[in-house]
């Protein structure tokens, strides 16, 4: 070939290259413009009945404020039809507009982010449009049989909530379990990972964990396990330790030097028939606790009394109190039930302490068992100390197997100026159980685990509290898939708010758990607590398992 016949076919490649890639540039073009058309392109329903009812949804938030930071509450609609479209709207921004035919609404994430933020403490609408499964499409489209319900309102709150949620998932079973773990919810999306779960340490039991001030630099999960003992996990910064003792409930001092804990010899014991027959009591127990610098743990005679069963225990946000729940040892026997079970009732009471001297004043009373009829339970205080929030319930000490159990709410800024401890019961509360509670770090939101809809499953919801001191309407814990719960096995329990996620990974947690050394400390013995030096007794999990 010659070079003037190189030369041509080289000019010829190189004219069809350009050709082609105008053309992509062309489609390109189009394929933009086609989208920022449907963007900007608007379904406009003329025609319609009005219906004087608003849509049946499920969950349904109307009349609930919700996190301008949450991710979206998708739903389902639940009228028959063969068409949906939403419209999702407030003062600022582009409405959302929705069409489906199919009864699940799935919110943009991106677009429900900006519409609420652009609108802190504003009023959140939703139109909902459903289509006959009769209608016929006229020549022109717009003679459909459509039926326009009430527009579903919600507030958006000023306030962010925490950006992550921990809690445990576990099968609500009566004699044993398998599977189990810690778990952290992003908030702001549907994302969730495993912190730790027991396929690491051959199945044993991983339950309650406890965090400094919301943050995760600071926090401690417990463990019990027949293989590898019971212990503490202590995880600060990135080092991970593990404490040779059984924690029980636990709470951290503000400081973050010391926590304070429970251990309780607990007893799962059964009813020959009820609609929960499950029940749970405590043989002996006491409150303790461990100091983190110098590695030893320590009790006082009013947190460890022989006659007196203690448990909860709950930090005041300055560090100068702890409120925990103490009840009256009424039986002789603490080898069996006694048949005054169902007649043990714990009251909330206090002590002060000094942490520069390492000392406790007296004991106070702050809400008698005696006076309100009722097992106080589950102390928890706001960050800015305003708020405790706990629960009540027919007797006991573990109030999510109680269908009693309520959320109730203390002023405490109050009680310092009357010296009245006065206290109120929430509206939230349903016909089931409510429990296990905490704060977020700005005051503002609560969570908690709430049996409502199945009487057997936790689910976690989660509330508004306003600076009155209101909890407004509560939301579900959103799902991608608004029918997720209908299916899904998995109770939700010990519900915390962080302000960011858990760093350590479950593979350092894991191996940690496995790990032979550990912080040996000697605590103060009684049934409840292994002999010094001696393994802990393993005991068959449906006797000390709870949710």
């Amino acid at each position: 070939m010659t070079q003037s016949h190189i030369s041509m076919t080289a000019k010829l490649y190189q004219t069809r290259k350009a050709k082609l890639i105008w053309a992509m540039i062309v489609c390109a073009l189009v394929v933009v413009s086609l989208l920022y058309a449907c963007r900007d392109k608007r379904v406009t329903i003329t025609q319609y009945n009005s219906i004087d009812r608003p849509a049946r949804v499920q969950p349904d938030h109307a009349g609930s404020v919700i996190p301008p930071n949450i991710a979206p509450l998708n739903f389902v609609v639940k009228e028959d039809g063969s068409g949906y479209f939403v419209r999702i709207h407030s003062r600022k921004g582009n409405p959302i507009e929705i069409l489906s035919k199919k009864p699940a609404i799935l919110i943009p994430k991106k677009a429900w982010h900006e519409l609420l933020d652009l609108n802190r403490d504003q009023q959140l609408s939703m139109d909902i449009f459903v289509k006959s499964k009769a209608a016929t499409s006229s020549s022109d489209g717009k003679n459909e049989s459509w039926s326009r319900y009430q527009t579903l309102t919600s507030k958006i709150a000023h306030d962010d909530i925490d950006a992550f949620l921990v809690y445990r998932k576990i099968r609500p079973g009566h004699r044993t379990w398998r599977d189990m773990g810690i778990y952290q919810r992003n908030l702001n999306s549907f994302d969730e990972s495993v912190v730790l779960n027991n396929g690491y340490f051959k199945r044993g039991c991983v339950n309650c964990h406890a965090f400094c001030g919301n943050r995760t630099e600071k926090m401690l999960i417990g463990i019990r396990s027949a293989d590898y003992g019971s212990s503490a996990l202590l995880v600060e910064g990135n080092k991970i330790h593990k404490i040779g003792t059984k924690f029980g409930y636990t709470s951290w001092h503000p400081s973050g030097q010391i926590v304070a804990f429970s251990v309780n010899k607990v007893r799962q014991i059964f009813h020959s028939a009820a609609s929960e027959v499950r029940d749970v009591m405590d043989f002996d127990s006491l409150m303790a606790y461990y100091l983190v610098d110098s590695k030893t743990v320590k009790t006082t005679p009013n947190l460890f009394r022989k006659d007196r069963l203690e448990t909860y225990p709950a930090w005041s946000p300055d560090g100068r109190y702890l409120y925990f729940c103490s009840a009256p040892v009424t039986w002789s026997d603490k080898t069996i039930v006694p048949e005054s079970y169902d007649q043990i009732r714990y009251d909330l009471v206090r002590i002060g302490y000094d942490i520069d001297r390492d000392q406790w004043g007296p004991l106070e009373s702050v809400l008698s068992a005696e006076d309100t009829g009722l097992s106080i339970l589950l102390p928890r205080i706001s960050p800015d100390g305003r708020w405790l929030l706990f629960c009540m319930c027919n007797y006991g000490c573990f109030p999510v197997y109680q269908h009693s159990s309520d959320l109730y709410m203390m002023d405490l800024e109050a009680a310092k100026q009357t010296g009245e401890y006065k206290y109120s019961r929430l509206n939230i509360n349903s016909s089931e159980s409510e429990s296990w509670h905490s704060f977020s770090s700005n005051s503002r939101w609560i969570v908690f685990s709430s049996k409502r809809g199945s009487g057997v499953f936790t689910r976690v919801y989660i509330a508004y509290v306003d600076e009155s001191g209101k909890v407004h309407k509560p939301i579900r814990l959103p799902q991608k898939d608004p029918t997720y719960y209908d299916s899904c096995l998995w109770t939700y329990s010990v519900p915390e708010l962080i302000t960011g996620p858990v760093r350590a990974t479950k593979e350092k947690l894991g191996r940690v758990v496995r790990s032979s050394e550990k912080i040996s400390v000697k605590i103060p013995i009684t049934m409840a607590t292994p002999k010094t030096g001696e393994p802990p007794e393993y005991q068959e999990p449906w006797q000390t398992e709870r949710e």
